[in-house]
């Protein structure tokens, strides 16, 4: 493994981002790689530090199409074998929590869920969680659980920040609330448009991200990025740390993931946590982004 790859995971564990956050699909993209690469470094990175594993928190997904047959979806069948390849790629009995990553047609909620219920059962996983449901998914899975007798989803992952927004405000958070559902927010900083970084088409060859950011750069988008680097200069903090405590401090939102590429973004995600925003500040940041 490489240094910076080392650095980066011991910086993690001696801040509040004690968190590893995998999926089985990660990096299957890349040239060369099956997917699981992710969990494969998080993995040898354990087994060289005994005693490690109590100290972190893992989690990771089941859902992507992984490109086999037979390879993706949530029927219990390939949950079964996809949640003991992660187990041998991340050296560890067991996973802190294991999410849906997709919806999955196909098969019935009930023999999802009652796969998961499995798990726990066993010993493999910890807690269960759901990604990319909306609120009638959620309703529907509550119930289905509720009807059968079966553990129901603990912990929701949706897309949220500053700049996407609807989806989860309203109907999806108050069930959340409501059920005392943990809500762990992914794309916490739109891709990164919200670091501030990228105000024009040409900024955007900075990214590996970049065709994902483009969508952004409109007036709406502008106008959360002047608030947001206005807030910033008032706290001495940085625009993402700004986007990452507004996020903190939402109703239902158990905590944000972020996305760090390097050491001084660990450190300064975990500034974010201790970063308290005024009512005003809030307020100003909410009426930029309606």
């Amino acid at each position: 493994m490489k240094k910076p790859v080392l650095l980066f995971l011991m910086l993690s564990l001696t801040t509040v981002l004690t968190l590893s956050i995998r999926r089985d699909v990660y990096s299957r993209w890349a040239e060369g790689n099956q997917g699981g690469e992710s969990e494969t470094i998080i993995g040898r990175w354990l087994q060289a530090r005994p005693g490690m594993r109590d100290k972190v928190k893992i989690f990771t997904k089941v859902g992507s199409d992984l490109g086999l047959p037979g390879h993706k979806g949530l029927s219990k069948a390939w949950i079964q074998q996809a949640v003991d390849d992660s187990l041998r790629r991340l050296n560890t009995d067991y996973i802190d929590l294991y999410f849906s990553h997709w919806p999955d047609p196909q098969t019935p909620v009930a023999e999802t869920l009652e796969a998961f219920h499995s798990l726990q059962q066993d010993g493999k996983i910890r807690a269960m969680g759901a990604s990319n449901l909306d609120a009638m998914q959620l309703a529907g899975a509550l119930e289905v659980a509720r009807k059968g007798g079966l553990p129901a989803w603990q912990v929701l992952q949706p897309e949220y920040n500053l700049y996407h927004r609807s989806a989860f405000e309203g109907a999806l958070c108050d069930l959340c609330v409501s059920r005392d559902i943990g809500v762990v927010t992914y794309y916490s900083l739109a891709s990164g448009f919200l670091t501030g970084k990228y105000r024009q088409p040409s900024d955007l060859a900075q990214s590996q991200r970049g065709g994902k950011i483009g969508k952004y750069l409109n007036p709406r988008g502008m106008r959360i990025i002047d608030t947001l680097a206005a807030v910033a200069e008032e706290q001495g903090a940085k625009p993402a740390e700004v986007a990452l405590a507004w996020l903190i401090g939402r109703e239902g939102v158990t905590a944000p993931i972020a996305s760090a590429t390097s050491v001084a973004q660990v450190e300064s995600f975990a500034r974010a946590a201790a970063l308290s925003l005024s009512a005003e500040q809030v307020a100003r940041l909410d009426g930029a982004s309606a």
